[in-house]
Protein backbone atom coordinates (compact mmCIF):
# COMPACT_ATOMS: atom_id res chain seq x y z
CA UNK A 1 0.00 0.00 0.00
CA UNK A 2 1.56 3.35 -0.80
CA UNK A 3 1.86 6.44 1.08
CA UNK A 4 1.87 9.82 0.64
CA UNK A 5 3.07 12.93 2.84
CA UNK A 6 2.18 16.76 1.75
CA UNK A 7 4.22 18.51 3.50
CA UNK A 8 5.45 22.00 3.99
CA UNK A 9 8.31 24.03 1.80
CA UNK A 10 10.57 27.15 1.27
CA UNK A 11 12.62 28.51 -0.84
CA UNK A 12 15.59 25.84 -1.93
CA UNK A 13 13.42 23.07 -1.29
CA UNK A 14 13.56 23.46 2.59
CA UNK A 15 11.01 21.31 4.35
CA UNK A 16 10.19 23.34 7.86
CA UNK A 17 7.47 22.58 8.83
CA UNK A 18 7.78 21.06 12.48
CA UNK A 19 4.64 19.27 12.16
CA UNK A 20 5.76 17.39 8.81
CA UNK A 21 8.80 16.93 10.26
CA UNK A 22 7.20 14.74 13.03
CA UNK A 23 5.22 12.59 10.21
CA UNK A 24 8.77 12.36 8.88
CA UNK A 25 10.18 10.69 11.70
CA UNK A 26 7.70 8.60 12.56
CA UNK A 27 7.71 6.85 9.07
CA UNK A 28 11.49 6.16 9.46
CA UNK A 29 10.62 4.78 12.76
CA UNK A 30 8.29 2.70 11.54
CA UNK A 31 10.69 1.86 8.34
CA UNK A 32 7.72 2.49 6.27
CA UNK A 33 8.66 4.36 2.79
CA UNK A 34 6.52 7.38 1.35
CA UNK A 35 6.91 9.54 -1.38
CA UNK A 36 7.15 13.39 -0.14
CA UNK A 37 5.38 16.12 -2.31
CA UNK A 38 6.15 19.62 -1.66
CA UNK A 39 3.52 21.82 -0.62
CA UNK A 40 3.64 26.04 -0.12
CA UNK A 41 1.71 27.70 2.29
CA UNK A 42 -0.33 28.73 -0.74
CA UNK A 43 -0.88 25.68 -2.30
CA UNK A 44 -4.27 25.11 -0.63
CA UNK A 45 -5.85 23.55 -3.56
CA UNK A 46 -3.23 20.58 -3.50
CA UNK A 47 -4.10 19.44 -0.38
CA UNK A 48 -8.15 20.32 -0.64
CA UNK A 49 -9.03 17.24 -0.88
CA UNK A 50 -8.13 16.46 2.35
CA UNK A 51 -10.92 18.74 3.23
CA UNK A 52 -9.07 21.38 5.52
CA UNK A 53 -5.91 23.98 4.11
CA UNK A 54 -3.28 22.78 6.43
CA UNK A 55 0.05 20.20 6.29
CA UNK A 56 0.82 17.60 6.95
CA UNK A 57 -1.85 15.37 5.41
CA UNK A 58 -1.05 11.64 4.62
CA UNK A 59 -2.51 9.81 2.38
CA UNK A 60 -2.57 6.05 3.03
CA UNK A 61 -3.77 4.10 0.45
CA UNK A 62 -7.51 5.00 0.10
CA UNK A 63 -7.24 6.63 3.29
CA UNK A 64 -6.58 10.60 3.98
CA UNK A 65 -5.40 12.13 7.50
CA UNK A 66 -4.37 15.56 8.73
CA UNK A 67 -3.07 16.60 12.06
CA UNK A 68 0.15 15.33 13.04
CA UNK A 69 -1.06 13.73 16.07
CA UNK A 70 -3.73 11.82 14.38
CA UNK A 71 -1.40 10.75 12.18
CA UNK A 72 1.04 9.38 14.21
CA UNK A 73 -2.20 7.47 15.89
CA UNK A 74 -2.90 6.18 12.31
CA UNK A 75 -0.16 4.92 11.32
CA UNK A 76 0.52 2.76 14.59
CA UNK A 77 -3.28 1.09 14.48
CA UNK A 78 -2.66 0.60 10.66
CA UNK A 79 0.41 -0.17 10.79
CA UNK A 80 1.46 -2.39 13.51
CA UNK A 81 3.21 -4.92 12.38
CA UNK A 82 6.07 -2.34 12.55
CA UNK A 83 7.85 -0.72 15.48
CA UNK A 84 5.38 1.40 17.74
CA UNK A 85 5.34 5.11 18.54
CA UNK A 86 3.62 4.97 21.66
CA UNK A 87 3.45 1.43 22.65
CA UNK A 88 -0.16 1.61 24.83
CA UNK A 89 -2.71 3.93 25.47
CA UNK A 90 -0.58 5.52 28.39
CA UNK A 91 1.95 6.35 26.61
CA UNK A 92 -0.13 7.90 23.94
CA UNK A 93 -2.00 9.87 26.85
CA UNK A 94 1.58 11.31 28.15
CA UNK A 95 2.52 11.67 24.21
CA UNK A 96 -0.72 13.92 23.53
CA UNK A 97 0.59 16.02 27.21
CA UNK A 98 4.01 16.73 25.18
CA UNK A 99 2.30 17.30 21.78
CA UNK A 100 0.53 20.35 23.77
CA UNK A 101 3.11 21.82 25.52
CA UNK A 102 5.39 21.61 22.34
CA UNK A 103 2.73 23.98 20.07
CA UNK A 104 2.05 26.41 22.77
CA UNK A 105 5.18 26.92 24.68
CA UNK A 106 8.02 25.77 23.16
CA UNK A 107 6.60 27.24 19.39
CA UNK A 108 5.81 30.41 20.91
CA UNK A 109 9.41 30.84 22.28
CA UNK A 110 11.23 29.70 19.11
CA UNK A 111 8.83 31.28 16.71
CA UNK A 112 10.13 35.35 17.49
CA UNK A 113 14.32 34.10 17.41
CA UNK A 114 13.55 32.94 13.84
CA UNK A 115 10.38 34.87 12.63
CA UNK A 116 12.70 36.96 9.58
CA UNK A 117 14.72 33.69 8.86
CA UNK A 118 11.77 31.91 8.15
CA UNK A 119 10.40 35.26 5.87
CA UNK A 120 13.26 35.13 3.96
CA UNK A 121 13.39 31.32 3.14
CA UNK A 122 9.89 31.80 2.08
CA UNK A 123 8.96 31.30 -1.61
CA UNK A 124 8.05 34.65 -3.01
CA UNK A 125 4.65 33.49 -3.94
CA UNK A 126 4.23 33.16 0.09
CA UNK A 127 5.68 36.27 1.38
CA UNK A 128 2.72 38.18 1.32
CA UNK A 129 0.23 35.50 2.88
CA UNK A 130 2.50 35.22 5.84
CA UNK A 131 2.60 38.88 6.53
CA UNK A 132 -0.93 38.67 6.60
CA UNK A 133 -1.55 35.75 8.92
CA UNK A 134 1.78 35.98 10.98
CA UNK A 135 2.51 39.66 11.26
CA UNK A 136 -0.21 40.56 14.15
CA UNK A 137 1.10 38.31 16.30
CA UNK A 138 3.79 40.72 16.30
CA UNK A 139 4.32 44.21 17.22
CA UNK A 140 7.39 45.34 15.39
CA UNK A 141 8.35 44.09 11.95
CA UNK A 142 9.77 40.50 11.40
CA UNK A 143 13.29 41.61 11.48
CA UNK A 144 13.04 44.04 14.55
CA UNK A 145 11.57 40.79 16.61
CA UNK A 146 14.17 39.08 15.90
CA UNK A 147 17.27 41.26 16.17
CA UNK A 148 16.89 40.65 20.33
CA UNK A 149 17.00 37.24 20.15
CA UNK A 150 20.84 37.22 21.70
CA UNK A 151 18.97 37.91 24.61
CA UNK A 152 15.38 36.52 24.33
CA UNK A 153 16.64 32.81 23.44
CA UNK A 154 17.63 32.39 27.59
CA UNK A 155 13.96 31.96 28.37
CA UNK A 156 13.90 29.45 26.06
CA UNK A 157 17.09 27.50 27.12
CA UNK A 158 15.32 27.80 30.20
CA UNK A 159 12.14 26.23 29.32
CA UNK A 160 14.16 23.25 28.56
CA UNK A 161 14.72 22.29 32.05
CA UNK A 162 12.73 19.49 32.20
CA UNK A 163 14.18 18.27 29.43
CA UNK A 164 17.56 18.27 30.33
CA UNK A 165 16.48 16.42 33.96
CA UNK A 166 14.38 13.64 32.18
CA UNK A 167 17.23 13.25 29.60
CA UNK A 168 20.05 13.09 32.94
CA UNK A 169 18.01 9.74 33.87
CA UNK A 170 17.53 8.00 29.59
CA UNK A 171 18.92 8.52 26.14
CA UNK A 172 15.89 9.42 25.48
CA UNK A 173 12.13 11.67 25.88
CA UNK A 174 10.28 8.15 25.52
CA UNK A 175 12.86 6.32 27.55
CA UNK A 176 15.64 4.09 26.63
CA UNK A 177 14.68 4.49 22.51
CA UNK A 178 13.11 7.06 20.68
CA UNK A 179 9.41 7.04 20.20
CA UNK A 180 6.28 9.71 18.85
CA UNK A 181 7.05 11.96 21.67
CA UNK A 182 10.94 12.73 21.34
CA UNK A 183 9.76 13.23 17.31
CA UNK A 184 7.06 15.80 18.70
CA UNK A 185 10.01 17.68 20.07
CA UNK A 186 12.34 17.09 17.86
CA UNK A 187 10.18 18.96 14.94
CA UNK A 188 10.40 22.04 16.79
CA UNK A 189 14.25 21.95 16.46
CA UNK A 190 13.98 21.21 12.98
CA UNK A 191 11.97 23.92 12.20
CA UNK A 192 14.26 26.26 13.25
CA UNK A 193 17.09 24.39 12.07
CA UNK A 194 15.85 24.25 8.35
CA UNK A 195 15.82 27.94 8.32
CA UNK A 196 17.49 29.55 10.81
CA UNK A 197 21.65 29.43 11.28
CA UNK A 198 20.96 30.60 14.65
CA UNK A 199 22.15 28.59 17.13
CA UNK A 200 19.10 27.98 19.37
CA UNK A 201 21.24 25.10 21.56
CA UNK A 202 24.63 25.88 23.36
CA UNK A 203 27.09 23.04 22.02
CA UNK A 204 27.33 21.22 25.81
CA UNK A 205 23.78 21.60 26.15
CA UNK A 206 22.36 17.59 26.78
CA UNK A 207 19.27 18.54 24.56
CA UNK A 208 21.31 19.18 21.72
CA UNK A 209 22.98 16.02 22.36
CA UNK A 210 19.80 14.48 22.28
CA UNK A 211 18.27 16.15 19.11
CA UNK A 212 21.40 14.77 17.34
CA UNK A 213 21.42 11.17 18.40
CA UNK A 214 17.55 11.62 17.03
CA UNK A 215 18.52 13.31 13.66
CA UNK A 216 21.09 10.62 13.11
CA UNK A 217 18.22 7.32 13.70
CA UNK A 218 17.38 5.44 10.99
CA UNK A 219 19.83 6.08 8.53
CA UNK A 220 19.92 10.14 9.65
CA UNK A 221 17.02 10.23 8.70
CA UNK A 222 16.97 13.86 10.12
CA UNK A 223 19.39 14.84 7.92
CA UNK A 224 17.47 14.35 4.69
CA UNK A 225 16.54 18.09 3.72
CA UNK A 226 18.67 20.68 3.33
CA UNK A 227 19.25 22.76 6.77
CA UNK A 228 21.73 24.62 8.85
CA UNK A 229 24.14 22.86 11.39
CA UNK A 230 22.85 25.50 14.06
Amino acid sequence: MSLTLYELTGKDDRRFSPYCWRIRMALAHKGLAADFVAVHFTDKDTIAFSGQGKVPVLVDGATTVSDSFEIACHLDDNHADRPALFGNEIARGEARLINHWTNSVLHALIQPLVIDDIYQHLAEADRAYFLETRSPRFDRPFDQVQASRETDVVALRSALTPLRMTLAEQPYLAGGTPAFADYIVLGAFQWARSISPFKLLEDDDPVRAWRDRVLSAFGRAGYATTAYDA
